[in-house]
């Protein structure tokens, strides 16, 4: 009940006026008015919070891609490390040896051979039937003419070669991915209408000479547009390229606002550590949606690609090789996602999370007070850090997470050492705090602090 005097401010301008005692209604009337005030911001908090968080789990994917699309293309040593693996990769060099081949032995006139031999056995007086029988030999030529070129174009495939002229080309190349997200017409690998293509014109010429040591001087005849080959090919490419070119426009700024946004949801919200927790499983549902997504495009890109275009498991090979970045980019966040949730969690009032804070606290007091039987004290120290726990504790977490936004590339191996780190950290401090030993006598001027 309020009290009957209580009292309230003078009136503007009546600094001298004696105060006066509220009534019971009147306080009852400034407490409802209180309370209605209370309520109503934080409603106002909680909207506020909710459109934040809406927008952020929206912008969490869109920054994941965008991020890799942006450090893909702009990083010359991110980009060949995402290329070169597909220089190793069985399916891609059997997909380019069987391609050339066909070529090389396409570009070889095997009928106006036969037709040479049978006029030079006629001109030779060889008898009819052996001079009409010359004409069947086209098949078994082109048989043997296409081994012949097979074992060449494979020697040079799997050699040091092609590993060689891929990771040269692919560097020199360094803005291929951006010339098929913008449809510049420049590269290794560029967009040709509704295909996406590698050009392949330095490996066709190393065949080339190759196959002209060998004795073929057709070989030299391969023509300009069977230069490259075709991974791609799809009618929504255009509508790709305007997502992607809008992507890495945003591809710097995005993440930052993304992970703005996030803090500032936390920060609005009325209740922090539950809307952390909140987030946390958000930006984690909306990575786990990213990798569904990625799984139904590979699914998208493999049917769309024709067997005759690109062998299934060659097309496969590279959609991986050229995603996978990205695949481990959604899978880091999702586990730190998981992470802070859960840490959000422990920090909270549930049955589970004070037993696990109280083993955790029994064990690290164990410890320190292991540590002051064998005669290692902490002391002032010590005292300082008993006392300073939650700020030690913050900043510590703090660190672990400016370390990973810091991290070039961070993968879930990253994570996990830096969780380790965060932990271990935290388990010395508290054995620290712990071990400060006996109380300092009066006559030393310590005083010892009571511990909570």
């Amino acid at each position: 009940m309020a009290p009957a005097d209580a009292p309230v401010p003078p009136a503007p301008g009546g600094a001298g006026e004696p105060r006066r005692s509220l009534t019971p209604a009147e306080y009852a009337e400034y407490e409802r008015l209180r309370r209605a005030a209370a309520v109503k911001h934080r409603r106002l908090r909680r909207a506020g919070a909710t459109i934040l968080l809406v927008v952020t789990l929206v912008f969490a994917p869109l920054a994941v891609v965008a991020a890799w699309v942006h450090d893909t293309v702009g990083d010359t040593d991110r980009y060949v490390q995402t290329v070169t693996p597909l220089a190793h990769e069985p399916a891609v060099q059997n997909a380019v040896i069987d391609r050339l081949t066909k070529r090389v032995v396409d570009n070889i006139d095997l009928n106006a051979v036969t037709a040479a031999l049978t006029d030079a056995l006629r001109k030779s007086g060889a008898p009819p039937r052996v001079v009409d029988n010359s004409t069947v030999l086209t098949g078994p030529l082109r048989g043997a003419v296409t081994d012949v070129v097979h074992r060449v174009v494979k020697r040079v495939i799997t050699s040091d070669v092609f590993e060689e002229v891929w990771v040269t080309a692919n560097r020199r190349a360094q803005t291929a991915l951006m010339n098929v997200l913008t449809g510049n017409q420049k590269g290794a690998v560029r967009a040709q209408g509704d295909t996406v293509q590698l050009d392949i014109g330095v490996v066709v010429d190393q065949v080339k000479h190759e196959l002209e040591k060998a004795g073929f001087r057709k070989a030299s005849v391969i023509p300009a547009p069977d230069r490259s080959i075709t991974l791609f090919r799809t009618e929504k490419l255009s509508k790709a390229q305007d997502a992607m070119r809008l992507l890495d426009i945003v591809g710097v700024w995005l993440p930052v606002v993304t992970i703005v946004l996030a803090a500032l949801t936390v920060w609005t919200a009325p209740s922090h550590r539950l809307t952390l927790q909140v987030t946390a499983i958000g930006v984690g549902v909306m990575m786990i949606v990213l990798l569904i997504a990625l799984a139904v495009a590979r699914r998208v890109y493999l049917g769309s690609v024709p067997p005759t275009t690109l062998p299934p498991d060659a097309a496969a090979v590279i959609y991986d090789t050229l995603v996978r970045f990205l695949r481990d980019s959604a899978r880091t966040l999702l586990v730190v996602a998981v992470i802070t949730a859960l840490a959000a969690y422990l920090y909270g009032p549930g049955r589970a999370a004070r037993g696990v804070r109280t083993l955790a606290g029994r064990s690290t007091t164990a410890a320190g007070e292991a540590l002051g039987r064998a005669g290692v004290h902490t002391g002032t120290a010590g005292h300082w850090l008993d006392a300073h726990r939650k700020w030690t504790t913050g900043v510590v977490i703090a660190a672990g997470a400016l370390a990973l936004v810091l991290w070039n590339h961070p993968t879930v191996a990253v994570v996990a050492l830096v969780l380790c780190v965060v932990l271990a950290v935290l388990i010395l401090l508290a054995v620290l705090a712990s071990a400060t030993g006996p109380a300092e006598s009066a006559g030393s001027g310590g005083v010892r602090p009571a511990t909570s």
